[in-house]
């Protein structure tokens, strides 16, 4: 049964010929990616999340290929966020101790024994968080050592909020949207002297959401090295909330793939779809509203001012879905076609796949996506069961009874 949906093409995308650019490398860099990788596959528990190739799946969906990166397993945390929150964390730590003490330079071992506890553990940050952000820089003040307070919004299930508290962190909600969320824990952090570890960016503050995109980049490198030898992939759908994973996959595969990178398309829920609007208008546009969605990590009314440099000529099109999507697709990867193995996919996890069901059943998605039965599709499993209650409900089975 089709379910709303709609697609646009991006009027200002670049043209496969076109350079990445300076511009665009003043934002993200080989070098900060590449940095990104050093550090995160130094920490313990670092490994390759798989890339799975869903045959069976493709074939039912009139295309060539589908690759799925399933992020669930990723350092225990259950997402990709994990890449990016807990690497700006380390990145802070090391720049406090090295103003303490004069130095110039830190590794993560030495804030790992504990050497600098001191400066450490007098040191606090915090975000906004739907979830798994907030997870991940939880773990990363828990990893290395210091104070952390996460900021919640209201439609934050509990079972997403006791998973942060786990790593330590006091978890306190605020009253309205996830942008709501965002400016309290920033006027919170200003008059607190804390720091804010943040995954958006605005006027004034972007370096440490570099980091954590740079972080998020480290999938990317995976993926480059996991397809080695092999086509690159014709297209590429990943999910977006404030658009920074968006971004970091975009330019590691712009840079990685040059002409050859993938189509480049956004997917995100009907009723939280700033990037669509943004294309639309030209120019960063904020939704307003409730943001409700069940895809809950992209409850995000605002785009990242760092991660629009990028997006705003790096996507080709757009793709706003219905929740039912998101569900349907959650349901498919749990209970695969012949040949494909299963996948836990949360919320979120599955949106790339949502996209592709809402161009199965609408004509005028296919075409603007320019999908064909030649398209090799990589989809981005940004997340597993991260609320394993809610995923045994729209699932009907817990992980374990999925992988079985």
């Amino acid at each position: 049964m089709s379910h709303p949906a709609r697609a646009i093409a991006n009027p200002s995308a670049e043209p496969a010929s076109a350079p990445y650019g300076a511009a665009r490398a003043a934002v993200m860099s080989p070098q900060g990616f590449d940095a990104a990788m050093r550090e995160i596959s130094s920490w313990p528990g670092y490994a390759p999340t798989p890339l799975l190739s869903l045959d069976g799946l493709a074939k039912n969906l009139g295309i060539g290929g589908l690759h799925y990166k399933d992020e669930r397993g990723r350092f225990g945390l259950g997402s990709f966020k994990a890449l990016g929150g807990a690497y700006a964390v380390a990145n802070v730590l090391r720049d406090k101790v090295m103003r303490a003490r004069g130095l110039s330079g830190v590794t993560s071992s030495e804030l790992l024994s504990g050497v600098y506890r001191d400066v450490v553990g007098a040191a606090t940050v915090t975000c906004a968080t739907d979830g798994n952000h907030g997870r991940s820089v939880a773990w990363g003040a828990q990893l290395f050592g210091c104070r952390c307070v996460i900021y919640v919004h209201e439609t934050v299930s509990q079972g997403r909020r006791d998973a942060i508290a786990r790593y330590g962190a006091q978890v306190l909600e605020v009253k309205g949207n996830y942008d709501d969320a965002v400016r309290h824990a920033a006027t919170t952090a200003a008059a607190e002297g804390w720091t804010v570890v943040s995954d958006t960016s605005y006027p004034g503050y972007r370096d440490i959401p570099l980091d954590v995109m740079h972080g998020y980049g480290v999938m990317a490198g995976e993926i480059e090295h996991q397809l080695q030898g092999a086509p690159a992939p014709t297209h590429v759908i990943v999910q977006a909330g404030v658009g920074a994973m968006a971004a970091a996959i975009c330019a590691s595969f712009w840079m990685h793939w040059r002409q050859d990178r993938p189509r480049f398309v956004v997917v995100e829920p009907g009723l939280a779809d700033c990037i669509y609007r943004s294309v639309e208008q030209g120019q960063r546009v904020t939704v307003h509203g409730s943001l409700e969605t069940v895809m809950a990590g992209l409850a995000c009314g605002e785009v990242s001012e760092l991660a629009w440099e990028i997006l705003q000529g790096g996507v080709n099109a757009c793709v706003a879905v219905d929740d039912a999507y998101a569900l349907d697709a959650m349901r498919r990867l749990a209970r695969p076609l012949a040949g494909d193995p299963p996948v836990v996919a949360g919320e979120t996890g599955g949106a790339g796949l949502a996209a592709l069901l809402a161009a199965m059943d609408h004509t005028d998605i296919r075409r603007t996506l320019a999908l064909d039965a030649n398209s090799r599709v990589m989809i981005m499993g940004s997340e597993g069961d991260t609320d394993p209650v809610i995923y045994r409900e729209i699932v009907g089975a817990d992980a374990a009874g999925v992988l079985g």
